[in-house]
């Protein structure tokens, strides 16, 4: 969903026929018998908003079942980057008013997310610039995930007084070790030998490279064209610290945690916690719960307990208090309630996990049937 840091308007939806006009948000168009899905918002870095998940969950559905269409390509319009994630200035102004669009918008979005990680033909990603947030939930779950040189990923929820989402704790709860924990609680932005370290990425290309790896789409198979372009990755850092990540994140105590980080003595470990200790405690507290809750779980089994968390924190004070310290008046000053880790009590995290009654997450309304998801 987010973390989308500028301050945009939500305007209409782009055309899911393929016939989008110019200022069409998403655009489609087949190219031999390739689907092209082109986020436009470029000045936004592509951010998503409703009438954009909506086309998107009926363009993907209906190139599903066309025998015309072997593969569906998904890139951002622009140079900034393929999707830095929800419209959260949206969602502020919705949670000031009262209103339930969010929770509309959410649906929609999982239910996208739910439908690319189960689909039947190639979907390739290009994860090139920002890629956050809700940008993680349309390429991430894809079965090719290309990441480049420029590629800054990650889920900077807790930053903005929120929790991953958009399948963001299944696929870091998957990661190496307590890698995936690490990225979650400090919203690190990740490079893309961290993304594909931590599960999130397949392959490397050199964004000079993708023009022509996209021209060979058009013919080719997904894994034909991108085994042509791949290349090898620098290291990623994320694996070289394994040992102090491992050992000082194996606990389901968030100040335990912060006490190992600190105890550990290494200027990343002293790093990691000083940034813990600015986000959210109640957004810290609740990843962590949500990434350990998820262990072993599918994912939509995941967006059912990220929609029920979500729902909770759009009546939380520090979502609210979180965009509005870094995107509205944008004092970068937020003042969390509870303030601390350790005024943050068991009770209350437990509360954003408790069932929605007839509000849950229904993804029936997905063919789910398409097939499981087989990578990440």
């Amino acid at each position: 969903m987010t973390a989308n840091m500028a301050n945009n308007a939500v305007n209409g939806a782009g055309s899911p026929s393929g016939a989008a006009g110019s200022n069409a948000e998403v655009l489609f168009e087949r190219r031999g018998r390739l689907g092209v899905v082109t986020l436009n918002r470029p000045k936004a870095v592509n951010a998503l908003t409703a009438g954009m998940v909506g086309a998107l969950l009926e363009q993907l559905t209906l190139w599903a079942d066309d025998d015309g269409v072997a593969t569906v390509l998904v890139q951002g319009a622009g140079s900034r980057g393929l999707c830095a994630g929800g419209d959260i200035v949206a969602i502020y102004e919705d949670m000031l008013a009262g209103g339930d669009r969010t929770a509309h918008f959410w649906e929609t979005e999982y239910q996208v997310n739910s439908l690319i990680a189960r689909y039947p033909k190639p979907y390739v990603a290009l994860m090139d610039g920002l890629v956050l947030g809700g940008g993680v939930g349309i390429s991430a779950h894809g079965s090719v995930r290309v990441v480049t040189e420029r590629t800054r990923t990650g889920m900077p929820e807790t930053t903005i007084g929120f929790a991953p989402d958009v399948g963001g704790t299944f696929l870091l709860s998957r990661a190496p070790g307590e890698t995936g924990t690490h990225a979650a609680l400090t919203g690190a932005h990740l490079t893309a030998a961290d993304a594909l370290f931590l599960g999130l990425a397949s392959h490397f290309v050199p964004s000079e490279k993708l023009p022509a790896l996209v021209a060979a789409l058009d013919d080719e198979t997904a894994d034909a064209a991108v085994e042509r372009y791949r290349e090898e990755a620098p290291p990623s850092v994320l694996a070289g610290q394994r040992d102090w990540i491992d050992s000082c994140y194996a606990s389901d105590d968030a100040e335990e945690v912060v006490r190992r980080l600190r105890a550990h003595g290494g200027v990343e470990a002293a790093a990691a916690a000083d940034t813990i200790e600015a986000k959210s405690p109640t957004s810290v507290k609740v990843t962590l719960a949500s990434l350990r809750r998820v262990k072993g779980r599918t994912l939509d089994e995941a967006l059912v307990q990220e929609y029920r968390v979500g729902l909770r924190f759009l009546s939380a004070p520090d979502f609210r208090e979180g965009i509005r310290a870094q995107v509205v008046d944008k004092d970068r000053n937020p003042r969390w309630k509870p303030p601390t880790l350790a005024e943050v009590e068991p009770g209350l995290v437990d509360r954003f996990f408790e069932p929605l009654g007839n509000r849950e997450l229904d993804l029936n309304g997905v063919d789910l049937q398409l097939k499981e998801p087989d990578h990440a």
